[in-house]
């Protein structure tokens, strides 16, 4: 298997004005502060060309697309990378990030990796009432996959992963902003069977069996609150302010501590999502139905990633949606 970092796609054509291929891992540092610094520029650099890129053929016609991001041919815009953005870092590993139908930008950010031994799948979900909330999740997906890519197998390094993030958050804020940007973490290191993951926030990590399904992850929001204090799924998370977040990336966060853990998990699928999906399908019997449906027609996890995002698009898509997974076998 291959690595692949975030948004560098599998066709050249589809790439725009960035030619950037994917690259193995940096070197992990003897210190946090060492690793962020021997891959910040690689980080923004990446960053920076993906959000001003376009695709390199009109979409229209076919023509080529000039910088300004119009058809030599036929005039028409070219649709940003940015708006939708599929990875495949393995055989068992896929994941679809998109713009969704009601916004206006894309505001999550899907990272993967996939080696012999690893997969690594991260989803940052840009808060949308945030400035520059685009860009940091961006920014904190990257950040945290590329620590993770190498990273020893333990809570503590997924711990570590999510203040690599938070701080690459901070660092891509204007100190002045008088709403900074903030954003969701979903992120987990599967080694063999052995899954180790974090979250900040609300976008989630799932199992999903033959017969049974697990939401791993507990939200950091008034919904979950709401929930852990005995009232109903389904009265918390359709009251008035539910889905307000208690715990994100960014400097305006007290506590940006991530929820840690680590188990073995049976076959079958890993999914890791944005609310985009799951606002639509919460409950892990709910989820575990949608992926088992889809699953029976899929070709290959890149197909399932398509379908569940395409689902949700299909539910209204009133939000980004970012939908990465793992086939886990005997």
């Amino acid at each position: 298997m291959s690595n692949q970092w975030p948004l560098l796609g599998q066709d050249p054509d589809s790439l725009g004005n960035t030619t950037q291929s994917a690259s193995a891992p940096p070197p992990v540092g003897d210190s946090l502060a060492e690793q962020a610094a021997s891959s910040r520029l690689d980080t923004e650099t990446v960053a920076v060309r993906k959000l001003s890129s376009t695709a390199a053929k009109c979409l229209a016609c076919g023509g080529l697309v000039d910088p300004d991001g119009y058809c030599q041919t036929c005039g028409a815009k070219a649709p940003s990378l940015r708006d939708h953005y599929e990875l495949t870092p393995g055989a068992n590993v896929a994941g679809v990030c998109d713009r969704g139908v009601a916004h206006f930008r894309n505001e999550d950010a899907l990272a993967a990796y996939a080696d012999a031994t690893r997969v690594v799948l991260v989803i940052c979900d840009g808060v949308s009432t945030s400035s520059g909330s685009d860009v940091a999740a961006m920014v904190g997906a990257e950040k945290a996959c590329q620590y993770l890519a190498t990273a020893p197998a333990n809570t503590r390094s997924l711990s570590e992963a999510a203040e690599l993030a938070n701080q690459a958050v901070i660092e891509s804020v204007d100190p002045d902003s008088p709403n900074a940007a903030a954003a969701t973490l979903a992120a987990a290191l599967l080694v063999g069977n052995q899954l180790t993951f974090a979250n900040v926030g609300d976008s989630r990590i799932y199992w999903i069996g033959e017969s049974s399904a697990r939401q791993l992850t507990t939200d950091d929001s008034l919904a979950a609150d709401m929930i852990a204090s005995g009232v109903d799924r389904s009265v918390a998370e359709s009251a008035a302010g539910a889905h307000a977040i208690t715990a994100w990336l960014g400097p305006d966060c007290d506590n940006s501590t991530p929820q840690v853990g680590q188990l073995e998990l049976e076959p079958g699928w890993l999914l890791v999502c944005s609310d985009g999906l799951w606002n639509y399908a919460s409950a892990a019997e709910t989820m575990g139905a949608l992926v088992r449906t889809n699953e029976a027609i899929q070709e290959s996890p890149l197909d399932l990633a398509r379908r569940l995002v395409r689902w949700a698009n299909e539910q209204g898509g009133h939000d980004n949606v970012s939908v990465a997974v793992a086939r886990l076998t005997d």
